[in-house]
């Protein structure tokens, strides 16, 4: 693979100055668009500055004809080396102090989603979200733009079989737990003091069969109104709040 090859773009304030915090390393150059002069850009200035990091002031076209008009860069644009898929399960496991708190994704392919659901992990604490290599997406621009941080911040683990990995997790005496309209026990009805692992799946298709015969026990979201279903990254949400507020408790 070609240096050029293992290089790749993310844009947008959130993002961008969340890789120099936590890898300014892997940051290669910023591209600013000149006619920012706000406390944001200020502030992107002095953290390159810090780190060392070669920034760029150029016109908005100029990063408009990087990333493309539609993305929301909002003026800024970095070329970084790509986020590593982070360790192994049982790295991951080995580092967890306390009961461990996992998400498992099946079929997930919208960034949007995947940006969203790595935010909520971050903000209640789960120790990695996990997804299989196929039919997933993995760590794009889109999905570290979403996050705000949180894909430097929360392993993101792809396996090659889903449902050989809830197998292992089940060795590890971590409760895997299904998120489905069609469960029989509530959210709130699930202990969620023990080490507990997530699976979702994504909207219209959900988790495909064999991957939820491998789980312990499905659980629903209770619901009212006309919608049949919640987003992904919403359900993934609320799943991660439960399980901090029983373990509050």
């Amino acid at each position: 693979m070609s240096e050029k090859a293992a290089e790749k773009l993310i844009y947008g304030f959130h993002a961008v100055l969340a890789r120099l915090r936590h890898d300014p390393a892997g940051v290669l150059e910023i591209y600013l668009d000149l006619t920012r002069r706000d406390a944001r850009a200020r502030d992107l200035v002095h953290q390159a500055r810090d780190n060392g990091v070669k920034l760029a002031q150029v016109e908005a076209d100029r990063l408009d004809r990087l990333v493309g008009k539609a993305a929301k860069h909002q003026g800024v644009v970095a070329r970084v080396r790509p986020v590593a898929l982070s360790h192994s399960l049982d790295d991951i496991l080995d580092s967890v102090e306390g009961p461990p708190l996992l998400v498992l994704l099946d079929g997930v392919t919208d960034p949007h989603n995947l940006g969203a659901i790595l935010r909520s992990a971050d903000a209640f604490g789960a120790h990695a979200v996990i997804a299989p290599k196929d039919n997933a997406v993995g760590i794009n621009a889109t999905v570290e733009k979403v996050a705000s941080g949180a894909a430097e911040t929360v392993p993101y683990l792809m396996v090659t079989n889903l449902a050989r990995t809830i197998e292992d997790l089940k060795e590890h005496n971590i409760w895997v737990i299904a998120a489905d309209m069609d469960g029989e026990q509530p959210l709130s009805g699930i202990d969620c003091k023990t080490g507990i692992a997530w699976v979702l799946g994504a909207e219209g298709a959900g988790i495909r069969r064999l991957v939820k015969q491998s789980c312990d026990e499905v659980a629903r979201i209770p619901i009212g109104g006309t919608v049949e279903s919640l987003n992904v990254s919403v359900s993934a949400a609320l799943c991660l709040y439960e399980t901090v507020r029983q373990r509050s408790i």
